[in-house]
């Protein structure tokens, strides 16, 4: 298996593959190396050299492969979501378990002529490792995950962004951009675009400019309501909840991430009283890890009974809320001012 850093390399310095198989969450990296492999494939006209095959018309990828590309050396098929690659379940598709047998076979028994007639490139969201065709493919060709990017890695990526536009952003300064804005590459591009044309070539991007111009995830304006709510200053954590309701964001969504946001507060609190492991008690993924120091200064703010208080006050509204008892954003401040009081 390549790192998704060594397949970029990969295919700017040799000559592509065969087989692929490209599967994970990350879409935006995963589908900019999809342009980069039919771009250096050539020229492609659908139908012709260019096949889509999805798992409408799976069962016809064996007769793509053997049809000559008419007026071309060769093929390029991508097959995306074919539901070859799902774990089997008890109800499994027979048809299917049928078709992926075949194809493990054919590809098995004619690499020499697929390496000759076609560039075959798999892609789906996520795979089971112990199928046959994962393995057939890991053995004749090339398998990279596309899995979320770890923070190291995106704040890599950023500095690159920014330094191909000759604008300057300082290491700090890029982990609290990923702080507000998220782990998801395709939102980091569309924020750090914005950035760059704000401070322009030569400039420098700095934490104001996030605070003003980058669009914060709810949970990143959460924890800042969360801080403020720990140091007692009232007025600016009803601003933020206030500022957020302005914003449009549903007040339901609100109340839900500020009870999962308390709950991870009270594990996380748990964890350093019992000495536990942060991350496998708040259950976070590898580019989540960044969080937990957050969580860890934020558990210092709050007693262990006043972080369940805040928990049952928080579900005690939302019974109220669905039985028409309460306004959820007064009684949002309720709870608020009453932790402050």
């Amino acid at each position: 298996m390549l790192t998704i850093d060594n397949l970029e390399k990969k295919l700017k310095t040799e000559e592509l593959n065969s087989l692929y198989l490209l599967y994970g969450e990350e879409t935006y990296l995963l589908e900019n190396i999809l342009k980069k492999i039919k771009n250096k494939f050539g020229e492609t006209i659908k139908g012709i050299n260019f096949i889509y095959i999805d798992d409408t018309n799976i069962g016809e990828l064996i007769n793509n492969i053997e049809t000559p590309a008419f007026g071309y050396e060769k093929k390029l098929i991508f097959a995306k979501n074919t539901g070859l690659f799902k774990k089997d379940g008890k109800r499994k598709s027979a048809e299917l378990s049928n078709v992926k047998e075949k194809i493990n076979e054919y590809i098995t028994n004619n690499v020499k002529l697929i390496n000759e007639t076609t560039v075959l490139v798999f892609i789906d969201e996520e795979v089971d490792k112990r199928q046959k065709l994962f393995n057939t493919l890991d053995k004749n060709g090339v398998v990279c995950e596309f899995a979320f990017l770890k923070p190291i890695q995106l704040e890599k990526r950023i500095h690159s962004i920014c330094n191909a536009y000759k604008v300057n952003i300082d290491n700090i300064t890029v982990k609290y951009f990923i702080e507000c804005c998220g782990t998801n590459m395709q939102e980091l591009i569309n924020e750090i675009r914005k950035l760059i044309e704000y401070a322009g070539e030569n400039g420098k991007i700095e934490k104001d400019d996030i605070d003003l111009l980058a669009t914060k995830k709810l949970e990143s304006i959460i924890f800042d309501l969360t801080d403020n709510l720990g140091k007692k200053e009232i007025s600016k954590a009803l601003e933020v909840l206030k500022n957020l309701i302005y914003a449009k964001e549903p007040i339901q969504k609100i109340l839900i991430t500020l009870y999962n946001h308390f709950k991870k507060i009270y594990y996380t609190s748990l964890a350093l009283k019992y000495n536990k492991d942060i991350i496998t008690s708040l259950d976070l993924k590898p580019n989540q890890t960044f969080l937990v120091n957050k969580y860890k200064i934020q558990s210092k703010y709050f007693k262990e009974e006043e972080l369940k208080s805040i928990l049952q006050n928080l579900r005690d509204l939302d019974f109220k809320y669905k039985n028409g008892l309460i306004d959820l954003q007064i009684g949002l401040e309720a709870i608020l001012c009453r932790y402050c009081s």
